[in-house]
């Protein structure tokens, strides 16, 4: 089907020229066929790269042309958000068209007042949860919700908040029922998901470019039709490097393609990045290189003592023309990365699996280094699912005529060709009756649903009853039961003629937390001592709660360390201890000479801890710090609000209590503060006191950092 044949006003049509589209991918034909432009919801089961957001593009144009509802497009991660919002974005530019796009992702966001005049608005599901948690009044003017990546309803983090976003949107309750596009991986059970969803199924295996999957095994290459070839090995059946994984992507790299190599862990990329570079670089003319050391220049931050190790590896390895990429890196030097690989100039890119359900980054030829992986009860292989979104990165529309996956296999390819290549990926199977979801969930329900009135136990039944999870389990009832008797124990919830939250329950509520995580720290702030600062025990029980991430273990060496450190807080009688005992984590360590001011790249040397690694910790433990406030604050307990409020202070700015009066003026960051603290301005009052020329000779301040100082320094008298 053809552009010029779909029922848009020929302004639309010659914008979607414009933008290169010409004709419909047979996926999104069926969709089109299936009602998506006329208001019907759909199901999109379909491989990567098939076309899903032109789909979803389309019905957000037809829907506004005539109706005046808003379109929400839900995504899982913010970096998707934030590449979903560039591509909506251009729909702003249509000849005569109204249409604003907005974004809310908690990284990437619009003001408020933008949200409400949107007609497109970008969220990660979770941010979705939180609007309608606080009840946006845009939330009941939605006429169509775009659901990405919805087979993660299977994630047992993140998939129950995006089943009970579905279930309200669904049954209407949150205003009138939605149209509904849901856009999903290939998976076995897509029947299911879309009865639940009251969607028309549109399945698909097309692809725009035509994948070959294949074995690497014993010097052999075999692929899905069992026919065995050397590829581009040389004559013993050799790649070009020892290892295979590294060899099969420097070979495309010679006929002028990329390569994507999947690792299993965080060293073993940067080791195959390192190692690789030195064999691209080979392959690349002057020109090439020339440019690649100018983009490893913008990869070092600034202050050398931010330089760690990590990251001056992989400016090493872009200067040769490899890179990787993982989460122990920084969100900015992660979007260099992405953004140079897509251009074409990092030729060859090595990532952990997490890359593969992120955002896309295509590339000729894909290598699965290994299918274990290690987990929690040791290494344990990949789902059919995880190589299937690995392997669905092969191939770049209107580059390649065909894209090529390997895996690496130790032994006969044989099982593995039959496991992941001719394997249907795995059912979906929802978690939000799991006890931590559920007791989240009904408690989100019981808040929301008794604002004038108390809710049955049979409406709570009813409302569960109708989740992806609910559908099915025949023990929904007993479960319910017991959570609610669960939530009566913790005096969250009152059952007098339907329930209803108590003023904690609505607290625990707006605060989205466990309500068992509520209920703890409430127990650990009653045995708080009066009088004594209680720093390192709050850090040591934000680091064990069930809700902090990224949780590092602790090595004997590292536990000496925190030996030293406990034995030096020992004074101020930690309430924490007598309840947590000796639970010591890494991350624990991290968080107190973060607070302290110790720098990126000492942190990195003494703990192997990334400015990806710090980020993340701070990001959770500060969310948490503010929970714990909250709860001491609702028992009426100044001290501790006091005493949180400085700590989160602290957690944001990575210092030292003595410097936050310094940092909390723009464009002094931990270092100027540091500085400056050394030659004796130790807050605002000895600023004000000093010359602007006495500022301006100091070390890493200027004069033009010393006049903006001035500047906010006086507005502030």
């Amino acid at each position: 089907m053809k552009i010029d044949e779909l029922s848009l006003a020929p302004n639309i049509i010659n914008f979607l020229k414009l933008q290169g589209y010409t004709k419909l991918y047979p996926p999104q034909e069926d969709a089109v066929k299936a009602g998506v432009l006329d208001g019907k919801s759909v199901l999109l089961s379909v491989p990567t790269a098939s076309g899903k957001t032109l789909i979803a593009m389309l019905a957000a144009i037809s829907h506004l042309s005539k109706n005046k509802s808003k379109v929400i497009y839900l995504t899982p991660l913010r970096a998707l958000a934030a590449e979903k919002f560039e591509e909506f974005k251009k729909l702003e530019k249509i000849n005569g068209s109204k249409i604003k796009v907005a974004i809310s992702t908690g990284d990437f966001d619009s003001k408020y007042n933008e949200l409400d005049d949107a007609d497109i608005i970008i969220l990660t599901n979770e941010t979705m949860d939180a609007m309608m948690t606080f009840q946006k009044s845009w939330i009941y003017e939605i006429g169509l919700v775009v659901s990405d990546e919805i087979h993660l309803i299977g994630d047992s983090g993140r998939g129950p908040t995006l089943e009970m976003i579905l279930t309200r949107l669904k049954t209407g309750y949150v205003g009138k029922k939605p149209q509904m596009i849901a856009l999903s991986a290939t998976i076995s059970n897509s029947s299911e998901l879309a009865a639940w969803l009251d969607c028309k199924l549109v399945e698909s295996e097309w692809r725009p470019v035509p994948l070959s999957e294949a074995v690497y095994s014993n010097h052999t290459i075999t692929n899905q039709d069992r026919v065995e070839s050397e590829g581009n090995l040389d004559k013993k059946g050799e790649t070009r490097h020892r290892n295979p994984a590294i060899g099969l992507g420097l070979d495309i790299i010679e006929n002028g393609a990329q390569s994507l190599i999947f690792t299993m862990t965080r060293s073993s990329s940067v080791a195959a990045a390192t190692e690789a570079g030195k064999f691209v670089a080979g392959q690349l003319k002057k020109d090439q290189l020339e440019k690649l050391v100018k983009i490893s220049k913008t990869i070092l931050p600034r202050e050398t003592e931010d330089q760690t190790k990590l990251v001056k590896k992989l400016a090493d390895a872009v200067k040769n023309g490899a890179a990787f990429h993982h989460a122990g890196l920084d969100q900015r030097c992660r979007t260099i990365i992405e953004t140079e690989f897509k251009n074409g100039n990092i030729k060859l890119l090595t990532s952990t699996p997490t890359l593969a359900a992120g955002v896309n980054l295509p590339a000729r030829r894909v290598i699965i280094s290994s299918v274990f992986r290690f987990g929690p009860n040791g290494n344990a292989p990949i789902t059919i699912l995880e190589y299937k979104q690995m392997c669905g990165r092969a191939g770049r529309p209107q580059y390649d005529d065909e894209g090529e996956s390997i895996i690496v296999a130790k032994g006969s390819p044989d099982q593995y060709l039959e496991y992941y290549v001719d394997g249907i990926p795995e059912s979906l199977e929802s978690q939000i009756l799991g006890d931590n979801s559920l007791r989240i969930h009904l408690l989100g329900l019981i808040a929301t649903s008794s604002t004038f009135s108390a809710i049955s136990k049979e409406k709570i039944n009813e409302f569960f009853s109708q989740t992806f999870g609910g559908l099915s389990d025949d023990k929904l009832e007993n479960k319910i039961s017991e959570r609610l008797k669960e939530l009566r124990t913790y005096d969250m919830i009152t059952d007098e003629s339907g329930f209803k939250p108590t003023k904690f329950g609505q607290k625990v509520f707006w605060l989205r937390i466990d309500p068992k995580t509520a209920f703890d720290i409430t127990a650990y702030l009653e045995d708080y001592v009066k009088g004594n600062k209680h720093t390192f025990g709050f850090l040591h029980m934000i680091t064990n709660l069930p809700e902090f991430y990224p949780q590092f273990g602790i090595t004997e060496k590292l536990e000496e360390k925190m030996e030293e450190i406990h034995d030096n807080f020992k004074h101020e009688k930690l309430y924490v201890e007598q309840k947590l005992d000796h639970d010591w984590t890494k991350s624990l360590l991290i968080l107190h000479y973060w607070i302290n001011g110790m720098t990126y790249s000492t942190m990195s040397e003494e703990f192997n801890a990334e400015p990806g690694d710090i980020f993340q910790i701070r990001q959770n433990t500060e969310r948490l710090a503010y929970i714990i406030r909250e709860i001491a604050r609702f028992w009426k307990n100044q001290i501790l609000v006091d005493e949180l409020d400085t700590l989160r202070q602290r957690i944001r700015h990575g210092v030292p209590e003595k410097y936050l009066d310094l940092v909390k003026i723009k464009n002094v960051g931990r270092v100027r503060a540091k500085i400056l603290y050394k030659y004796n301005f130790h807050d605002r009052v000895d600023l004000r006191k000093a010359s602007l020329e006495k500022l301006a000779a100091i070390d890493k301040i200027g004069m033009t950092i010393a006049k903006s100082i001035k500047l906010q320094i006086e507005k502030v008298r």
